[in-house]
């Protein structure tokens, strides 16, 4: 398997967030993560992200310990919880901002990430001025824009108008065909049915593949 969730447990502050998880996910699949709020699903996203270590177990990417072989996953593309960015710049600006620290993107990606989610690369507005919608989508263009091997989404339909969920719906399944593995939470029953490969169902902190 290319990635394995192996007895994951993490406590924070006395409180158990994720209890005993062990999960496997293979390459260019999308795993739909459910679950009602607070039932640990941003959380066990934040878990194969790197951005949180546990206190038991372990998650192994191609064989390497997340956490003590590797840092973060090697190639991975997040958004989890809702994007920040540089007010006083433009949405590609933001973007050639984050490319500069990995030097993988090139302004072709940059500009076609934003044409993927449907925001226009000449536009001259600033990050501050932008809606909730446009900041949602700048958000997946950062995610999408070096073409990770894994890309994780937390709620990226938020604030996203019936054409938008469209396109963005598109992107996912596109992201998939290129060889990405996905992780995608959402709310919306039946927009996660529509694109998923399998459901993860979350719930008090535990994980497992939906029957």
């Amino acid at each position: 398997m290319y990635i394995d969730i192996v007895n994951y447990t993490k406590i924070i502050k006395k409180r158990t967030v994720l209890a005993d998880v062990s999960l496997n996910f293979e390459r260019g699949k999308i795993y739909g993560f459910r679950g009602a709020n607070g039932s640990g699903k941003t959380m066990l996203l934040r878990a194969i992200s790197g951005l949180i270590t546990p206190t038991f177990g372990e998650i192994r990417i191609d064989g390497e310990i997340l956490g003590n072989d590797i840092s973060f996953p090697r190639s991975i593309g997040v958004l989890i919880e809702s994007p920040a960015f540089l007010a006083s710049y433009t949405g590609l600006r933001n973007l050639e901002l984050i490319a500069e620290i990995k030097g993988d993107a090139t302004k072709e990606d940059l500009e076609k990430s934003l044409c993927l989610v449907g925001l226009e690369v000449g536009d001259r507005r600033t990050y501050g001025k932008y809606s909730l919608g446009m900041k949602q989508k700048l958000g997946i263009a950062a995610a999408i824009m070096e073409k990770p091997d894994i890309l994780v989404l937390d709620e990226p339909f938020n604030a996203l108008d019936e054409e938008s969920v469209l396109q963005i719906q598109n992107l996912i399944i596109d992201e998939k065909e290129r060889g990405a593995t996905v992780f995608l939470a959402c709310h919306d029953a039946q927009i996660l049915d529509s694109i998923v490969d399998e459901t993860i169902i979350v719930e008090n902190g535990m994980a497992r593949r939906a029957q």
